[in-house]
């Protein structure tokens, strides 16, 4: 696809494969878990080659998911700093789910509802990966007691973890523009000065 000379880069090759990777990982991995977690979603198994298979892959493909979430999370931790500007954006969040977000406070490369979202994935994956590790019993020795707490704080922090992917997808589909930054790893000048108008600055020097 031809895109216009002029247009902003915001992910290199590697931000966005890495970010594919996290995100084809968790798919698996949410279909997977949600088959563990009640007799209804069981047959969500199949796609994995049933049930023995769904049980042998799902903690290999979270070590996995891991492993690519710290990368993704030393690449982007730096832009996801809070700052005065996002706390007042966050307190105005109503008028920009409305729709008029032409007057709220002015965003770097992230804004207040981003880097929100992305501490709380960041929590999610350090809560679902040591409880995790604490129910993968075939090969760690953990206490069994140990086994069961991770196993609630698991299934508690996979369900959390979903709903913020869900939101995380919705709000890119609805703001015009952002999931192509995704695909091709540009977005558009105009774009970029509605949205993110401090990074804009940065980005063209005006």
């Amino acid at each position: 696809m031809i895109r216009d000379p002029k247009d902003l880069q915001r992910y290199n090759a590697g931000e966005r494969a890495n970010h594919w990777v996290v995100g084809i990982s968790f798919i698996l991995l949410a279909l997977s878990g949600l088959a563990f977690f009640h007799p209804a979603f069981f047959p969500l198994t199949q796609l994995f080659g049933g049930a023995t298979w769904a049980r042998i892959l799902h903690p290999y493909v979270g070590v996995f998911m891991a492993f690519f979430f710290v990368l993704l999370f030393l690449r982007f931790y730096k832009l996801n700093r809070m700052t005065d500007a996002d706390r007042e954006w966050l307190s105005r969040v109503k008028e920009m789910v409305d729709g008029d977000d032409h007057n709220m406070p002015i965003q770097g490369k992230y804004n207040g509802g981003q880097k929100v979202m992305f501490w709380g994935m960041t929590v999610c994956m350090v809560l679902m990966t040591v409880s995790g590790l604490f129910m993968w019993r075939a090969q760690f020795a953990v206490p069994i007691e140990l086994a069961r707490i991770g196993a609630v704080v698991h299934a508690a922090a996979g369900a959390v973890m979903i709903a913020l992917i869900m939101v995380h997808v919705y709000a890119a589909i609805w703001t015009k523009g952002t999931i192509r930054a995704m695909w091709y790893g540009t977005v558009t000048r105009a774009w970029a000065k509605q949205h993110h108008r401090a990074w804009y600055r940065q980005m063209t020097g005006r």
